[in-house]
């Protein structure tokens, strides 16, 4: 199975942004060395839980730290820019780092609606026309002149480079069709919503158009796990993510604990119900548990490669997270 990372640049308790951006420069350091297949940064907005707000600029510095893993985002949120603007940006970044760059893009806002009004400039994003704009970014970082009139008299510069490879993200099903039809890859966030379904994934494969971006279907598939030496300390390190997930979903995200910090909070009968529930979007357990876990999936779904979040909170025990993984499965 292929092993890929999707990071977020986590700020946990008592670290600060500096850190969780060199922290997220040393695993894709580890990554690379481990033999995983790509490495990609999300894209979020006005939270002091992520430095993740430009993955554009963190793929250029640890494509310069790195040698052989592919790298780029999960994603960019398209609705923030322009089809010129992300085509100019991805087309420098090929030509820094050609044959390892990933130009992955998203949907959803990636913040709240006074980030999303604050990146817009006030102005009302436009919203129905994000499969448009994609098709006019993918053409623009082909050389090819696009149909929307806006962009067929200009260029997207650097022009002749080799080309990142195209993924669309999706959480729910509604861009496997669309994915298929401009012939790039599909990436399922598992993690969000827990919704992947053989139909969804099936739709995108039989439907998918060989493009310059991609010559046959591929799929990736996001999970957030926590493994460790035994199931015990696993659940030690996972507390901390699913409080911060029942947070969010309370309407009140913060930085997330330590897990001592964990261990202490008060939980109701009613939050330990919704944190048990939410143990499907979760996988915890030992390397070998989860590893199983994910094979089983694979067979099932048909997949191509799993992509592993996971933020314990000491660093040492998140890049342990990819060494045992690496070793069960790669």
């Amino acid at each position: 199975m292929k092993l890929s990372v999707l990071d977020q640049a986590p700020i946990t308790s008592g670290n600060t942004a500096v850190d969780a951006l060199k922290k997220a420069e040393e695993l894709a350091i580890l990554a690379d060395k481990l033999g995983y297949s790509r490495f990609w940064m999300a894209e979020h907005h006005g939270t002091n839980g992520y430095a993740s707000s430009a993955p554009e600029i963190s793929v250029a510095h640890i494509a310069a730290k790195t040698k052989n893993i592919r790298v780029g985002t999960g994603g960019i949120m398209m609705m923030h820019y322009s089809p010129l603007k992300m085509a100019e940006v991805f087309k420098t970044l090929s030509a820094l780092s050609p044959g390892r760059i990933d130009f992955g893009v998203g949907r959803a806002p990636g913040g709240d609606r006074n980030a999303m009004y604050a990146l817009s400039e006030g102005r009302q994003p436009l919203l129905d026309n994000l499969y448009e704009k994609l098709e006019t970014t993918l053409q623009l970082i082909n050389d090819k002149v696009p149909k929307d009139r806006l962009y067929d008299k200009t260029i997207a510069t650097p022009s002749n480079i080799s080309l990142p490879q195209a993924w669309l993200l999706g959480s729910s099903g509604s861009s496997a069709l669309e994915a298929a039809r401009m012939g790039v890859g599909y990436s399922f966030a598992q993690f969000f919503m827990g919704s992947m379904t053989k139909e969804i994934l099936d739709q995108y494969r039989n439907n998918f158009i060989p493009s310059y971006f991609m010559e046959k279907p591929e799929i990736s598939v996001a999970y957030l796990v926590t493994v460790a030496e035994t199931k015990e300390e696993a659940e030690f390190e996972a507390l901390p993510q699913d409080i911060g997930r029942l947070w969010l979903m309370q309407g009140k995200p913060g930085t997330l604990l330590t897990p001592e910090e964990a261990q202490n909070y008060p939980l109701t009968e009613i939050d330990k119900r919704m944190i048990a529930d939410n143990r499907q979007l979760h996988l915890v357990g030992t390397a070998k548990e989860v590893a199983e876990r994910l094979k089983e999936e694979q067979e099932y779904y048909g997949f191509d490669e799993a992509m592993i979040c996971s933020i314990p909170h000491s660093q040492e025990k998140r890049l342990e997270v990819y060494r045992l993984l690496a070793k069960e499965l790669l």
